[in-house]
């Protein structure tokens, strides 16, 4: 028995130095780590401790910590950023849509600030900003190595005032120089019209707090307009910058009656979020066509990847912007926020849209159309000495007095536009060709 006690301890005894060795390894290398961190922290101490001290000028500390950590951000990416206190304030009311400047949404890209989308009805659109425009300079000062929150903070002024900023676009032959005057930008959301009867056309601006409301109205508008049914739907996305993530989800969830609409993930605990289709939710299966183009951007490319991996719609027009990260607002101590990229999106398929955008399932580039006079061409009845055809029964319909609505001009010389109701116009006489006979 004496000897037993022994052995046991004699094996915990040779057991102990190992955990010891073990709890070393593993705290070693955190231990490494909060002293890297001190040692980073204290050399940004230091140089702060020396601007303070030594700068030729005296400048307030609380400008040295925005500076500071909007250099920290801008190392990250280019929708990673620090908000003062009123720019925070700013951001929060364009998510209510109403803010005032010229209305453009922008970027950073290739180290240029960059148009993503010239919002629908405002000074930049109604100007002919086009997204991919590369701004050059707002006024006389040049945007090089300049923020996106400079460039907002820039471009916002009191309604009326004037601002001067110049573009750069492959088609202009030099920088081109834009005089706008600053508006109230509110943004509507939601924009919907009968193109031809049975065919509706729905335009989403932006993804703001109650675009999935606004949405199933007009939807129900279209319905009732046309006695009851749609036979088909166009879903304009084109320069819709994005967005609120969750109108994004609940918008597609008005043509999904199942299944996965997107994902994230990143780093942090949590971040891995799956957003699905709610049954019962959905409007009735119509053929749907959604239009993108390079302005379309973060939530809109949500909806549209969603549509389309679902096979639920024909996506058509231009490779889409590519914004596929998620950005984190967190509201800081002073009233000041912090915009933080913080995951990915992901369509139903597992494609990242980060950078990519989402290919259309049919390529069409905006075109101008040419109109051709009624004597630019002749038929078999302009031919000299051309026979009748006989009398009919009964006579064809005159479609252009049956009916109730017809195409605006405006929308004849939209391409994409007409290659998208001719596709759904398709999509009926298929239908019914292989609808059995009775």
């Amino acid at each position: 028995m004496f000897k037993r006690r022994w052995l046991r301890l004699l094996v915990l005894l040779a057991c102990l130095p190992i955990g010891w060795l073990a709890v070393a390894q593993l705290t070693r290398p955190l231990a490494a780590e909060a002293k890297s961190q001190y040692e980073d922290i204290r050399l940004f101490s230091d140089v702060l401790a020396l601007v303070r001290k030594s700068y030729v000028e005296d400048v307030p500390m609380q400008e040295l910590i925005y500076g500071a950590i909007d250099g920290m951000l801008a190392a990250l990416d280019p929708h990673s950023s620090f908000m003062p206190p009123d720019v925070y304030k700013e951001m929060k009311d364009d998510t209510r849509g109403e803010f005032g400047g010229i209305g453009i949404e922008i970027t950073i890209k290739d180290g240029v600030l960059t148009v993503v989308s010239p919002i629908e009805d405002t000074p930049a659109y109604r100007a002919g900003l086009q997204a991919g425009d590369q701004i050059v300079k707002i006024g006389d000062g040049f945007t090089k190595d300049m923020s996106v929150m400079d460039a907002v903070k820039l471009m916002r002024g009191p309604k009326g005032s004037p601002i001067r900023i110049t573009i750069v676009r492959e088609a202009f032959e030099k920088p081109k120089e834009f005089e706008l005057k600053r508006e109230i930008i509110k943004i509507r959301s939601v924009k919907a019209r009968t193109l031809e009867d049975g065919y509706g056309y729905v335009r989403l601006a932006q993804f703001q707090e109650r675009t999935d409301e606004e949405l199933a109205k007009a939807l129900k508008d279209l319905r009732k307009e046309n006695g009851g049914r749609l036979d088909g739907l166009v879903l304009d996305l084109r320069n819709n910058p994005g967005g609120l993530l969750e109108q994004a989800v609940k918008v597609t969830d008005l043509f999904l009656g199942k299944g996965l609409i997107v994902y994230t993930d990143g780093r942090e605990e949590g971040s891995h979020m799956e957003f699905h289709a709610r049954p019962g939710t959905e409007e009735e299966d119509f053929p749907l066509v959604v239009l993108i183009n390079s302005g379309s951007a973060s939530a809109s490319e949500i909806v549209a990847g969603a549509l389309q991996d679902h096979d639920r719609a024909l996506v058509l027009g231009t490779q889409s912007f590519g914004k596929g990260s998620v950005q984190t607002v967190i509201p800081l101590s002073d009233n000041s926020g912090l915009r933080l990229t913080t995951a990915r999106y992901y369509t139903p398929s597992g494609t990242s849209i980060q950078a990519r955008g989402i290919t259309p399932d049919i390529v069409v580039a905006p075109a101008e159309l040419k109109k051709v006079g009624e004597g630019d061409h002749f038929r078999e009845k302009d031919l000299s000495n051309h026979f009748d055809t006989e009398p009919l029964e009964v006579q064809p319909k005159d479609v252009e007095t049956t009916r109730k609505f017809d195409l605006k001009e405006t929308d004849r010389d939209d391409y994409q536009l007409m290659r998208a109701l001719d596709l759904l116009k398709g999509w009926r006489v298929f239908k019914e060709l292989q609808a059995p006979a009775a």
